[in-house]
């Protein structure tokens, strides 16, 4: 059974997310009203997935996040960031800081469901359109390019590269496989290998190094993407 852990300051919002996850069949092991109650409820009981509240009291949701994803022990585990606000400007903090992708807090119960089963199996890249805006408007910023600017994309074949480059455009596997006439599962093999050498948790992570290193440029709906 999937196994999740609610953190957010508001009781009314971990317990309607709770009913909404357990109606689904998904355990709720623990819930928390703060990021250090959220690091202890993941050591303790080891869920897979995290919705995590940005902001709350004491130790906020990006510095619980950044403690929870160094923790070895909690490896499997992966963080859903929740929002007010498609455009917080502390959920960039939070995706690179290694979550896995972000929720609205105004979220459907069935897509609340599905995008916690959806990065539970590994396929991270959620709200797309939303997370392309958020990273068109932050990626550019000066202190957020410096540690990405010396990762080393050599170990990349020219493929891979152009396949990272498009994916940082926030398109999907089958938008890939269409762009580059392949099929779906070549898709997502050349994805996992861009992922492994890189050593990146997911497909956000991606994404966001796409832009930090200048291999897709902010600016259009879509994104640019820069001259190879």
């Amino acid at each position: 059974m999937l196994r999740a852990v609610i953190a957010d300051d508001q009781a009314l919002v971990r317990t309607g997310f709770g009913m909404i996850l357990a109606a689904d069949g998904i355990e709720v092991t623990a819930e928390a009203a703060d990021g250090a109650q959220a690091v202890a409820a993941v050591r303790r009981t080891r869920p897979d997935v995290v919705l995590m509240d940005i902001r709350m009291p004491g130790m906020d949701g990006i510095e619980a996040t950044g403690r929870i994803l160094a923790d070895k022990e909690a490896a499997g585990t992966r963080v859903i960031i929740l929002t007010t606000y498609d455009l917080d400007h502390y959920v960039y903090a939070a995706l690179t800081a290694g979550a896995s992708g972000f929720l609205l807090k105004d979220v459907t119960p069935e897509h609340l469901v599905a995008a916690v089963r959806l990065v539970q199996s590994g396929d991270a890249l959620l709200a797309p359109s939303i997370t392309r805006r958020l990273i068109e408007r932050f990626a550019h910023r000066e202190e957020a390019r410096p540690a990405a600017a010396h990762r080393d994309l050599s170990g990349l074949t020219p493929r891979e590269l152009e396949v990272l480059r498009l994916l940082g455009t926030g398109l999907s596997n089958a938008e890939l496989a269409e762009r580059l006439f392949l099929s779906p599962t070549t898709v997502k093999t050349h994805i996992g290998r861009i992922l492994s050498k890189l050593e990146l948790r997911d497909r956000v992570q991606a994404v966001v190094l796409a832009y930090e290193t200048g291999l897709v440029t902010p600016g259009g709906p879509a994104g640019e993407v820069a001259p190879g």
